[in-house]
């Protein structure tokens, strides 16, 4: 069946042109940090699928007829009616983004000493378990070890080791259990129905509450319709409310799956975790009404949680993925397989096996495509997940150095993503010449947003 984007442009924004001496001066201006560029010098922007999308002018429709009142707008009852729709959790919490719905969250279930589990924690999950002086233990299946196979969900979580952790001598210290789909610290690969149902029930085997990172809970749903059995005739809105029945409540970015420029949402079903939640809340995000947003984008967001969950939308963006997918490899770049949706995850230690570790192939690989085709990207690898010394030399390396180049939602057309095909094919041609980069300073914590780097 042939697939194509169900929307067409209605209004344009011009995408900067640059010159390689251009953005060789830029990159070494920003401590080749692609975090620090700045986004006119940028031609193609992959760094991140989260709040990059184009909204539609039904959610603009929305945004302009948006009620700024403080406390019980009309935006915030339309907002809470399609989550509470969707995920059907009681308790509705409305925060400006991920990020701080995970600090408001952990903080009313975690405390020092105790542990988080997870699939993956990512960059800014890791931090806000951390700062609350908790442990972050990340649990990818063994399937994942394999980049090449196409293993279908390849972001489970490992249940026998998440067993092992709550019946061992650790079991009293574990605070909560956190599933995210997709997962995007393990390649972007999806969760099955059968994974999350079977960690629920050992949760609550164990009286250990269990949550989703469900930024991209719509993406989740298409790919368990695609790939995993007796799923093949649900919609994604089926797949999606059954995905939420099965735990104690979600964090959500909706900069990502709610195709919103800013937005998140806790959701839970225990009144007196609530009730902690939105105490937190009115202190340090908002009134509990809008939760640090605008009203415009309460309404922009509840409009785009209908438009993600249609099945037209969600074909064509897995068709988008797979088939810049297919052209990496056609140019001799492998990616860790099968494809996901919202990015694209390119091995770059085995494209550039000159590049020890130490001298951060991900990255370099990143520097690269900038260089050579004003494309940012951002490296998952060594630089991201790699331990330093004192003097930030890598110790422990990362077991495999990806780059991941994100697709934001309805921005790009084929034709721009077969100029980063393109590039990427030009790169692959000689990859030797792409040289190593060393740490010149770096922060201890989220080092990757901060740090300065230059050529080895």
């Amino acid at each position: 069946m042939r697939t194509f984007p169900p929307y067409r442009a209605q209004v344009v924004t011009e995408i900067p042109i640059t010159t390689r001496p251009q953005r060789e001066q830029a990159l070494a201006a920003a401590g080749y940090n692609a975090f620090n560029l700045p986004a006119n010098m940028v031609t193609i922007d992959l760094l991140t699928d989260s709040g990059t999308g184009a909204v539609s002018t039904a959610q603009e429709a929305a945004a302009t007829a948006a009620d700024r009142s403080y406390a019980g707008s009309e935006s915030f009852f339309r907002f809470r009616s399609v989550l509470s729709e969707l995920t059907h959790y009681p308790h509705i919490l409305p925060v400006h983004q991920g990020r701080a719905a995970e600090r408001v969250l952990f903080s009313a279930v975690l405390a020092p000493g105790r542990i988080s589990l997870s699939n993956t924690h990512f960059d800014t999950t890791r931090a806000n378990v951390e700062l609350l002086g908790a442990e972050a233990r990340d649990l990818p299946c063994a399937e994942f070890g394999d980049l090449d196979s196409r293993e279908p969900f390849k972001g489970n979580i490992d249940l026998a080791a998440a067993e092992q952790i709550l019946t061992g001598p650790d079991g009293n210290r574990v605070g909560m259990m956190l599933v995210t789909i997709t997962n995007n610290g393990g390649g972007g690969q999806p969760v099955s129905m059968a994974n999350l149902r079977a960690a629920s029930k050992l949760c609550r085997a164990h009286g250990v509450p269990i949550f989703l990172d469900a930024a991209r809970f719509a993406e989740n749903a298409w790919l368990v319709i695609q790939r995993e059995s007796g799923y093949q005739d649900k919609t994604p809105r089926e797949v999606a409310e059954e995905a939420f029945g099965l735990v104690d409540g979600c964090v959500a970015s909706l900069k990502k799956d709610g195709i919103s420029p800013m937005g998140a949402f806790i959701g839970l079903n225990d009144a007196e975790l609530a009730q902690r939640c939105e105490t937190n809340l009115i202190a340090t995000e908002g009134f509990r009404t809008y939760g640090g947003l605008g009203a415009h984008d309460l309404d922009r967001v509840a409009q785009g949680l209908r438009e993600v969950l249609d099945p037209n939308y969600l074909g064509a963006r897995a068709a988008e993925a797979a088939r810049l997918a297919q052209q990496a490899n056609d140019a001799g770049v492998d990616i860790v397989q099968p494809p996901g949706i919202h990015a694209l995850y390119l091995n770059a230690g085995r494209l550039l096996p000159h590049l020890p570790a130490s001298r951060f192939p991900g990255h370099a690989l990143a520097c690269e495509l900038y260089l050579e085709g004003g494309i940012r990207c951002v490296e998952l690898g060594s630089l991201y997940l790699g331990t330093l010394d004192e003097h930030n030399e890598l110790v422990t390396p990362a077991p495999f150095e990806l780059v991941r180049i994100a697709l934001p939602r309805r921005v790009y057309t084929q034709g721009h993503f077969d100029y980063v095909a393109e590039v990427l094919a030009d790169i692959a041609k000689n990859p030797e010449r792409v040289p190593g980069y060393r740490i010149v300073e770096a922060p201890a914590t989220l080092r990757h947003f901060n740090l300065r780097m230059a050529p080895a």
